[in-house]
């Protein structure tokens, strides 16, 4: 099976190998200068051999314009990926993720259920992969609801302002059998990065591969009350339109 690469990673390789090509090629130009110096005028090189060798330094040549080319197209679609992950700055994103920083005195995730579940069990994990909060949910119908923790621990302690920590979250039906489940990150989009060339956005307190996002939603814009001035030029062009005055 073949392993997908990143940007990053397939420009490291395309480097490596023009300089190699390179390498090649600058000892391929002195191995022919000091092969038609040194040959014997009575016997010179033949031009069929002379041609043929022309051509494969034209050949290496040629590889090395082609990586070239190839780099200066993955930088090119390094920032076009960066350009289009902006336009979704400042639209309402769902993302599946389970990844949240916990500042402020909490962290906020979304989980989905896809059926009616009788019993759902939270579990918050640290950055080792520990549990660090069991409980029980109090949503258990179908759909997505909010989970907020406070950073309490099982054992009554308090984690520290900063760290990161994923939700897992279990659910059962009435007669014991597993329903499935997901967990969201909700929010607005505020910014984007790229990391070994693909977007992540930044999503509330979470930053999340633009690849994870499965919903997009416009933000709703607040609708301002007339001003004073306003409601009074609406009140003399309806006035002036009214044909009963």
């Amino acid at each position: 099976m073949v392993d997908a690469i990143s940007t990053a990673q397939a420009g490291s390789r395309m480097n490596a190998g023009s300089q190699m090509l390179a390498s090649n090629f600058e000892t391929f130009l002195l191995l022919l200068t000091a092969q038609l110096k040194n040959q014997d005028p009575l016997s010179p090189m033949d031009s069929n051999q002379f041609t043929g060798q022309l051509t494969q330094m034209a050949g290496v040549e040629q590889q090395l314009l082609t990586n070239d080319l190839l780099t200066a197209l993955l930088e090119q679609s390094g920032g076009g990926a960066m350009t289009g992950a902006a336009n979704y700055i400042g639209r309402e994103a769902t993302a599946a993720w389970e990844a949240v920083k916990y500042q402020n005195g909490e962290a906020t995730w979304s989980y989905e259920l896809a059926a009616n579940a009788a019993d759902v069990t939270v579990q918050v994990l640290n950055g080792n992969g520990d549990v660090v909060w069991t409980g029980k949910a109090d949503q258990t119908a179908e759909g997505i609801h909010d989970f907020t923790w406070n950073g309490q621990t099982t054992g009554g302690g308090q984690v520290q302002e900063g760290g990161v920590y994923t939700l897992r979250v279990t659910a059962a039906s009435a007669g014991g059998t597993a329903v499935d489940s997901q967990v969201l990150i909700r929010g607005r989009v505020t910014g984007v990065e790229l990391y070994d060339g693909q977007p992540y956005l930044t999503i509330g307190r979470s930053v999340v591969p633009l690849t994870h996002v499965i919903a997009l939603e416009e933000q709703a814009q607040a609708q301002l009350p007339p001003d004073e001035d306003e409601e009074s030029l609406l009140a003399s062009i309806a006035s002036a339109l009214n044909p009963f005055n």
